[in-house]
């Protein structure tokens, strides 16, 4: 096992070990999700294995940045769990959760300056760093095997000096996600309302899509714990 496999893991499990609200790890949030702690857990209680970033799967409201301006976006609403939609008797709207303003739905004239707010349904996506060639092809062979489809391995190649690799493992799949508009920014000040281009009955339409994904989501992660575990703990040598 290469020593800077095992610094990496050390000074990763390290970080993992003090309190959640000073942990951060290298996924736009920078802490683990309640929802995968413990596969991230097992997975980095393997020996060839360690977690470099992760998220459980979101739902998100992202409101875009100013057109032609670095960075400015704002997300309006994340959730890395299933949405409980509001009952229809309730007083809160899901227009309202998600910071759109409860009116009719409308669409700008031209798009010139308008700044779109998205509605997005993401899947889990986990970074493994590994220890050797094995240890890639057997972590990317039960992402696959689970649904994964679009899992894949980085750094396959020895390193120049001729010391072993330890490829970097990416546990993803895009046919879960989807993204939809639905509702935009006009042009002017930073507190112009954000408005809506959708019912609230669609956007209920659309929570319960996307609660349906995080379904299959948990259940893709638990297939893939499952072969992970499975192989890892078949390739062990036996006493």
């Amino acid at each position: 096992m290469p020593a800077t496999f095992k610094d990496r893991k050390a000074k990763i499990l390290e970080d993992l070990s003090i309190p959640d609200e000073q942990y951060q790890d290298l996924s736009p949030k920078g802490s683990v999700d309640e929802g995968i702690r413990e596969l991230i857990s097992e997975i980095n209680d393997l020996p060839d294995y360690v977690t470099t970033s992760s998220c459980a799967g979101r739902i998100a409201v992202y409101l875009e940045g100013a057109k032609g301006a670095k960075g400015g976006g704002k997300w309006l609403f994340t959730s890395h769990d299933p949405i409980e939609l509001p009952r229809e008797t309730d007083s809160e709207s899901l227009l309202s959760v998600f910071g759109l303003t409860d009116e009719p739905a409308s669409a700008p004239s031209e798009v010139e300056g308008v700044r779109f707010v998205h509605f997005k349904s993401e899947p889990m996506i986990l970074h493994i760093l590994t220890s050797s060639l094995e240890a890639a092809h057997h972590a990317s062979g039960a992402a696959l095997q689970a649904g994964f489809r679009e899992s894949g391995s980085n750094g396959l190649l020895r390193n120049k000096d001729g010391s072993a690799t330890t490829p970097l493992v990416a546990v993803r799949s895009s046919g879960l996600a989807f993204d939809c508009l639905i509702g935009y920014q006009l042009p002017g000040v930073e507190d112009v309302a954000v408005k809506p281009m959708v019912s609230e009955s669609y956007l209920r339409t659309l929570v319960g899509m996307a609660n349906q994904r995080f379904k299959t989501n948990i259940e893709r992660r638990e297939r893939f714990r499952t072969a992970l575990l499975k192989d890892t703990m078949a390739r062990k040598p036996k006493p």
